[in-house]
């Protein structure tokens, strides 16, 4: 498994991050840290949106899924981070990125100008 992966808990989709996950901060130590994955939490949850807000103690992240033609959102989940997690977190997705980028291509940003998703996927409006 990827160093990287182990020290900021990023997982692999097709590894589990957590087995046997050696706790980097004492590597003298033969302590090691025993993380569970439930199931119901290994399935995940899809966003298509993330709305990020902080104070000065702390970051705060929800995940939400917008549907189309749906005007109402529900966040699906909350993270809750110490700004220097926050920091990790954004130091290992840009690493990330980079690394998916090298493989697999530049991620497309032409919408990087809409500051809203849209609310209209271009599919027929929902009907009760």
């Amino acid at each position: 498994m990827n160093s990287l992966f182990q020290k900021w808990l990023i997982p692999l989709p097709h590894q589990n991050p957590y087995k046997n996950y050696k706790m980097a901060e004492d590597k003298n130590q033969p302590n090691q840290l025993n993380i569970e994955l439930p199931e119901d939490i290994a399935e995940g949850i899809y966003a298509n949106l993330a709305i990020i807000s902080h104070s000065h103690s702390e970051f705060v992240v929800d995940f939400i899924r917008m549907m189309p033609n749906v005007p109402k959102a529900k966040v699906k989940a909350r993270i809750v981070l110490t700004p220097q997690h926050a920091k990790r977190l954004m130091k290992a997705l840009a690493d990330n990125i980079k690394k998916f980028e090298g493989q697999f291509g530049a991620i497309d940003e032409s919408d990087q100008n809409v500051s809203f998703p849209p609310m209209n996927f271009n599919t027929p409006k929902a009907q009760a």
